[in-house]
């Protein structure tokens, strides 16, 4: 048997015991190119692996996660590490290490201009913008993601871009952008906290399509952030480390463009339940476009797996979300798709979508 062909079969295999029900007595039988198989028996292995494998990430994150903040708050006390941001002198303030005064976060009322508000010409939200959005909103419903992105392109190109972490649903919308509209600037919100397999799927991308994904990054590297604040701030304040190394990113990068296209499906959590597929984006000022917003997590593996889309192998290893590395871990059988991120703190959006 090919070995691509059978790791292809495996795909939509492990997708497939994914969505189901953990408990149901199901045999999955499906086509490897070479040979048709049914496996009861890898069904029942592959389930118990995922549990042990899960339990252990659970207990290893939520340990880590803990050891990073003992670990920060001992070396406080110690004085290795500052218990507040340090102020430096003239000296040492030169140059890429000038501390920043702390992000605050931007409101909607802000006077700032961003978004499509920012943009050459303007776009605003009046009430005919806003009642055009909902009417196309409500007849894109039954439309494909394709026909959504297509009337996207057309409506708002060259002012139309995608932010990307490089997700199933992600991929998916590359996948088809790449048909339809190839030059759409796609760029991703590098926290310098991701994962070393989802940044390879950059260069999957590049490869696969001749997309460039632009990585927007922070001032601060990672150490320089870490360094100012005393230690690392997703230990305490999970929601600062989100605005001050992700959101404030897409603040700068949606400025000047009329509409971006998001990844998210309704079915992914209550935050996106009610999302519709096109409206006026209040946090970042400019339209949002959400081309899967009705479909199912079976719909999008059935496509990365028909189309031999990239994807990152860490969902093959119990992450069905990944995020920034240290706020990431595997989920159970049974738990929310998004339940392994920001493990044991009351949050599960980072700000984009909420």
């Amino acid at each position: 048997m090919d070995q691509q062909n059978f790791g292809l079969g495996l795909i939509g295999f492990h997708r497939l015991a994914q969505a189901e029900d953990f408990a149901r007595p199901v045999v999955f039988v499906f086509s490897t190119g070479a040979a048709r198989v049914s496996c009861p028996m890898l069904y029942l292995t592959k389930w118990i692996m995922f549990v042990v494998f899960g339990l252990l990430r659970q207990i290893w994150g939520g340990k880590s996660m803990r050891a990073a903040s003992l670990n920060h708050k001992k070396k406080q006390e110690n004085g290795v590490l500052p218990s507040r941001p340090v102020d430096k002198s003239p000296e040492e303030s030169h140059g890429q290490f000038q501390r920043k005064s702390p992000l605050q976060v931007v409101s909607i009322d802000s006077g700032d201009p961003r978004g499509a508000l920012a943009a050459s010409p303007p776009l605003l939200p009046t009430d005919d913008l806003l009642e055009e959005l909902k009417s196309e909103s409500e007849r894109l419903e039954s439309a494909t993601p394709q026909q959504i992105l297509l009337w996207a392109v057309e409506r708002f190109a060259p002012k139309f871009t995608m932010a990307t972490a490089f997700g199933p649903e992600g991929m998916t919308i590359i996948h088809m952008l790449a048909e339809i509209a190839p030059d759409t600037p796609i760029f991703n919100l590098d926290t310098g906290y991701q994962f070393e397999e989802t940044l390879r799927l950059r260069d999957e991308v590049q490869k696969r399509y001749g997309i460039d994904v632009e990585l927007k990054r922070p001032q601060l590297s990672v150490e320089e952030y870490e360094r100012v604040n005393g230690g690392p701030v997703y230990a305490t304040d999970p929601n600062r480390c989100c605005f001050d190394r992700k959101l404030s990113l897409l603040h700068d990068a949606a400025r000047g463009h009329h509409a971006w296209a998001s990844a998210i499906r309704r079915d992914q959590s209550p935050d996106r339940a009610k999302a519709p597929i096109v409206g006026w984006d209040r946090k970042f000022q400019l339209v949002k476009v959400s081309p899967l917003a009705n479909w199912t997590k079976r719909e999008v593996w059935s496509l990365i797996a028909s189309q031999r889309i990239p994807y990152n192998p860490l969902h093959d290893q119990g992450y069905p979300s990944v995020g920034c590395r240290p706020c990431t871990r595997a989920v159970l059988p049974g738990e929310d798709e998004r339940a392994g991120r920001w493990s044991g703190f009351k949050k599960t959006e980072c700000g984009l979508h909420d």
